[in-house]
């Protein structure tokens, strides 16, 4: 959590699978609300999340991590009466849908790579071997930033 405090520069940060109750950490770190939301995880994060949203909320969901190994389908459609009630917007999100702009992305993202405005980090495993490790490695949390495996020729 320091890594996304101290570098990266956010406000607050906490571990969803360390918290028992997520309405009253969410309290703790958003004490005004939330304004937008990037959903990787669904299930009961995302249900304490929307208790939680702002009027004009935005919803980005791009993964639903607690789902991806679930052995019956999940109770649904969870708490998206919250969206009325705030007039939020959720919206899902593949990066294939902007294609057509990756040249502009890389650009910008590189600039601000350069000033200092936008910061990564990778976590690299080297051998073709350790990619079943890694993918795993993946939903446990094993990785800071993007994950990689290296293959040497």
């Amino acid at each position: 959590m320091d890594y996304l405090t101290s570098t990266l520069g956010f406000d607050a940060a906490f571990n969803y699978k360390d918290v028992k109750d997520y309405t009253a950490k969410l309290q703790e770190v958003c004490p005004h609300g939330i304004d937008v939301y990037f959903d990787n995880v669904g299930g009961l994060l995302t249900d304490a999340v929307f208790t939680q949203i702002n009027v004009g909320a935005r919803i980005v969901v791009c993964g639903q991590i607690d789902q991806y190994n679930a052995t019956r389908p999940p109770r649904g459609p969870r708490l998206f009466w919250h969206l009325i009630v705030k007039q939020a917007r959720a919206e899902g999100f593949l990066v294939f849908q902007f294609a057509s702009r990756f040249r502009e992305g890389q650009q910008q993202v590189a600039q601000w790579i350069k000033e200092g405005k936008m910061k990564y980090q990778e976590t690299i495993v080297n051998g073709l071997e350790y990619a079943p490790t890694a993918f795993i490695g993946l939903f446990h949390g094993e990785n800071v930033g993007k994950q990689l495996v290296k293959v040497s020729a």
